[in-house]
């Protein structure tokens, strides 16, 4: 192994000096001090003449990780040494023992949560699922190695550029997926919103340099009405005498790209680009809240506020900590804008998250509050037992979303629920009991479907009966992990029972038939009941959703397959003359062709930007969207299974099904013209039309056949042009 170069040093020797000034405002004692360059010099010896993909020396990445945690996590001495260590017991002959006796137990215990599972895995778990499992799992004992965690995965993305294509989506699905949440949860809004515009950056490289460009473009003319807007703003409370600092905060690239994504609409309509903060010094005279509120008072007798999107966080904190009072005013151009009102405490807390959270905790000697609530609620869900890695991922994440709101009991007791979250979910946060006898709520006193999507403010009263209970469905109408693991709890028992019941149906019944069960017979009746595996198929027959009635014509039945063939790929450069059939069957035998599936959570179409997920048990290739949801989470997964060489390369089919959303003013005639557009205009052929219309607005979905992606977009451009239509998207 070669050692460094004089250049490789003497870049090392800069960046660790960079970092032990960082550390100047950590280390309190020659101790401390001795204790950060004693980890230097052992990860630098550990590491000695190893390289990254990118050609810099390894050592470059630990001291980099250490410096993220002292600057923008905020962490103590403890931390830093073990951000310089966390990939030495991993990479190096070093042992978890060999740190504990040159520093302390406490350090080696986060390294060593820091290392990577390299035990045997849970044959349905992937390395990456079992990786963040124990990392997950030492928030039971050091929140700490979540946050070295976050530091390491934030240097990994800003140096992603080195590595292969394959590679930056695997690591951009993780972030996607687990790390930026977590970061969020966690309270660290500036890591979260870099690792969302890094992930962005890599999944679409081209969108994202366009956006940047168009920001950039309209840089100068944006901060001159940003000053423009701050004028009075600062005149005002300055006559008020507050000690306040104000700036314009310009949106990220990703929340700009997704807000184009959802609402369908181009760079030029997004104009609410920016945002204001008033972060001020508060006083011991006056509660931080009412100097909110005094503030707020001011700017509304400047610019006219929107009193539903008021959003207190002062009153009610978010569980990562978060206070701000946010507010909507309106633009002198009639276009509304963000102002957020915060203390310098609540700034710091907002941009350093959990370690300025317990710095001021501490100094107040504050009970228990939001945050540790949450951590608590966590840790209990961490340490109950679970199924396979990427189901207790599954429901870690549901933890880490999304924006709450406050709910009341019939008492008047708050509770704080996820955006979204139903009547269902409430009553699974009161009690498990009452949750799985749940049949009703009555809902600011009117009695309403448990379905039923709560709002912020609302009241709720469930409403029960010992002979409700739990099914399948319910599943789909819930959004938080203690109500999806109770009424899995609940179908798990009731599954097994009838496993249990329809395996001895089925065994009396191919005894009457003189039949050994085997792999072969199953591979006949699996796809003839339609169900993936013999639990599914005992389970339906156990709880009579099946029967064996016709199994007798169902054996008879020639089980040849059909291969059906709709439109080709091309995978990689050693196949550019070949084509590949895309095929429906998942078990194809005797043909030698790839086999290829659409994806029916996304379902792409000929011109959108796809990856294929490898399926690890039948080898079929499922073509995703590289922006749906489904892959993310199987990438932030199984990230090996990723096939990035793929692309749309001809197609046989005429087209194919999609659906587009529309919504806009009731005019008489409006039908007429959009079927005027897309039949005679187009010529594009409509499955199936659902329009409802209400106060003169008119709402609807269209099933339609398209070639590819140009033609639905030019589809969608023509129908966004009638008059009357304010909003068309493709879902």
């Amino acid at each position: 192994m070669a050692n460094y170069t004089p250049e490789d040093e003497l870049i090392i020797e800069q960046q660790y000096n960079e970092l032990l000034a960082s550390c100047d405002k950590i280390c309190k004692s020659e101790a401390d001090w001795d204790m950060i360059v004693k980890a230097f010099f052992l990860a630098k010896e550990a590491h000695k003449g190893v390289r990254r993909r990118s050609g810099e020396p390894y050592i470059l990445h630990p001291i980099a990780v250490a410096k993220i945690v002292v600057d923008e996590v905020g962490l103590g001495v403890k931390s830093t040494v073990a951000a310089l260590l966390h990939d030495v017991v991993e990479d190096t002959s070093y042992t978890v023992e060999d740190i504990e006796n040159l520093f302390d137990a406490k350090i080696a215990s986060m390294v060593d949560g820091l290392t990577k599972v390299s035990a045997a895995l849970d044959e349905d778990a992937s390395a990456q699922a079992e990786t963040f499992r124990k990392i997950l799992l030492t928030l039971s004992d050091d929140i700490r190695v979540i946050l070295i965690k976050i530091s390491d995965r934030l240097h990994n993305m800003r140096t992603l550029g080195s590595m292969p294509r394959n590679k930056q989506l695997k690591i951009t699905s993780e972030t996607m997926y687990l790390f930026a949440p977590l970061a969020y949860r966690l309270g660290l809004y500036a890591i979260k919103t870099e690792l969302e515009d890094l992930s962005l950056k890599y999944m679409y490289p081209e969108q994202y340099a366009e956006i940047e460009a168009k920001m950039n473009a309209t840089a100068a003319e944006r901060n001159e009405f940003i000053e423009r807007f701050i004028a009075p703003i600062r005149e005002r409370l300055t006559e008020a005498g507050i000690d306040f600092v104000v700036s314009g905060r310009v949106k990220t690239v990703f929340s700009i790209w997704s807000k184009m994504q959802r609402k369908q609409i181009p760079f030029e309509e997004i104009y609410d680009l920016f945002a204001i903060r008033i972060v001020f010094k508060s006083t011991d005279l006056v509660p931080e809240k009412s100097q909110c509120w005094h503030i707020y008072s001011l700017l509304t007798d400047i610019y006219p506020p929107k009193p539903d999107r008021i959003r207190d966080w002062v009153s009610f904190p978010k569980a990562n900590g978060y206070e701000a009072l946010h507010a909507t005013l309106m633009r002198p151009d009639g276009i509304w804008t963000e102002v957020q009102i915060r203390s310098e405490r609540m700034e710091e807390i907002a941009e350093r998250g959990f370690a300025s959270h317990w710095k001021y905790k501490q100094q107040a000697q504050e009970s228990d509050d939001e945050f540790d609530k949450w951590l608590k609620d966590v840790r209990s869900a961490l340490n109950q037992p679970a199924g396979n890695a990427a189901e207790f991922l599954e429901n870690v994440k549901m933890t880490l979303y999304m924006t709450e709101m406050v709910v009341f009991t019939p008492k008047g007791e708050t509770l704080k629920l996820p955006v979204g979250a139903t009547a269902l979910d409430f009553a699974y946060n009161i009690h498990t009991n009452v949750g799985n006898t749940a049949i009703g709520a009555k809902i600011n006193h009117k009695i309403e479907s448990i379905y039923t999507t709560l709002t912020s403010g609302d009241q709720v009263q469930i409403l029960t009966a010992e002979t409700a209970h739990p099914t399948i469905e319910w599943l789909d109408h819930v959004s938080t992990v203690k109500a999806r693991q109770a009424i899995i709890s609940y179908l798990k028992r009731v599954r097994q029972n009838n496993i249990e019941r329809g395996i001895s149906i089925f065994d009396r019944r191919m005894r009457e038939f003189g039949i050994t069960p085997s792999a072969r017979l199953f591979r006949k009746l699996l796809p003839a009941y339609d169900c993936s595996n013999k639990d599914e198929f005992y389970s339906k027959l156990g709880s009579e959703i099946i029967n064996l009635n016709d199994i007798d014509s169902v054996l008879r039945q020639n089980s040849k397959n059909k291969i059906l063939k709709f439109w080709t790929f091309e995978v990689g450069a050693n196949k550019k003359n070949k084509e590949i059939i895309v095929s429906q069957m998942t078990d194809v035998e005797g043909e030698d062709v790839q086999k290829f599936a659409i994806a029916e959570c996304c379902n792409p179409i000929p011109g959108d930007n796809i990856t294929g997920y490898r399926d690890p048990q039948s080898g079929a290739i499922v073509v995703h969207k590289t922006d749906c949801k489904e892959l993310i989470r199987l990438g932030s997964q199984k990230g090996e299974n990723l096939v990035t060489n793929i692309k749309w390369s001809s197609y046989k089919a005429q087209s194919y099904l999609t659906e587009i959303e529309m919504r806009g003013l009731d005019r008489v005639g409006i039908l007429r013209d959009l079927a005027q557009i897309i039949t005679t205009e187009l010529d594009v052929n409509i499955r199936g039309l659902q329009i409802q219309s209400h106060d003169g607005i008119f709402e609807g979905k269209m099933s339609l056949y398209v070639t590819d992606a140009e033609s639905l977009n030019e589809l969608i451009g023509k129908v966004n042009a009638i008059k009357g239509i304010e909003k068309v998207k493709r879902l």
